[in-house]
């Protein structure tokens, strides 16, 4: 397939409520643009292990998927602010590396993983500590320092 055939670049971002999240939303919409590339964000609702009352379940798995819709809107509309590039959304239910690598199963256009370091003491969290540590990935993985001010993300990307 010849380059100007080729599908837009396709920048994935793993919607959650971490701070270092923001910046990982602003890197890849900044490089979408800069690249007429397109965004997606993925967001994992994460309901509770509870499975005493089978209604508590139900109510725990709407609870935590609504907080994952709030959250995946939220980062869309930044998107849409900042590129005027309209999101692909995909919330995904269980866990976060199973739901990521779900996706990148399925969805061969996605061409890089754009992540952001955590700036704590714990370290650069689990999944940024996960994919880099991984010894076969599918596709490249940007990983962004969490600490970084809107005008350094804009003047690298």
């Amino acid at each position: 397939m010849s380059s100007s055939a080729r599908a837009p670049r396709k920048f994935l971002v793993v919607v959650d409520k971490t701070p270092e999240c923001k910046v990982a939303i602003r890197f890849a919409t900044r490089r979408a643009m800069a690249t007429g590339g397109r965004v997606t964000l993925l967001c994992v609702a994460q309901p509770a292990d509870f499975q005493q009352w089978r209604g508590v379940e139900e109510i725990m798995r709407d609870e935590a998927h609504q907080e994952a819709e709030a959250l995946i809107h939220d980062a869309a509309k930044t998107v849409n602010e900042l590129s005027g590039i309209v999101c692909e959304l995909i919330i995904a239910e269980g866990r976060a590396m199973e739901s990521l690598m779900e996706l990148l199963k399925g969805d061969s256009d996605i061409s890089i993983l754009v992540l952001a370091a955590s700036t704590a003491k714990e370290g650069p969290g689990p999944m940024v500590a996960t994919v880099a540590t991984a010894a076969h990935y599918p596709i490249p993985v940007t990983i962004v320092p969490g600490n970084l001010s809107d005008a350094e993300i804009d003047s690298l990307a």
